[in-house]
């Protein structure tokens, strides 16, 4: 159900191993959100720290936050998601993604997709 070729935080938010990696939400967090009306992403040059907010995603249901799944420095973010917030929620493991970042330290809680499954399927 969910891409094999990044990992997953207990806070539902993706990583991709790229460099820079890409960052976003999951289809389980999108779900759960249902339609995003507005982003608000971390700026190019920022600095995010793994485990803290970096920003929020508020949907016509709730406002969450987005939690960095990895500390470094912005790099680009989507600006098509924060002028169709929407796209996050409908596309979220594809163009719905959120930012770039060049890291320097993963969070210790990351999993791989099966563990990710497994964690949701809990909590659905």
């Amino acid at each position: 159900m969910f891409p094999t070729d990044r990992q997953y935080s207990p806070d539902h938010e993706w990583l991709t191993d790229g460099v820079p990696a890409r960052v976003g939400i999951t289809q389980f967090a999108a779900t759960s959100l249902d339609e995003a009306v507005y982003v608000e992403l971390p700026e190019v040059g920022d600095s995010v720290t793994a485990g803290a907010a970096c920003g929020e995603i508020e949907s016509v249901k709730s406002v969450s936050d987005l939690v960095a799944p990895a500390s470094g420095t912005v790099v680009a973010v989507n600006q098509a998601v924060v002028d169709d917030p929407k796209l996050a929620t409908d596309d979220p493991h594809g163009e719905g993604w959120l930012y770039e970042l060049e890291v320097t330290e993963k969070a210790g809680d990351l999993m791989d997709a099966d563990a990710y499954e497994e964690l949701t399927a809990d909590t659905k």
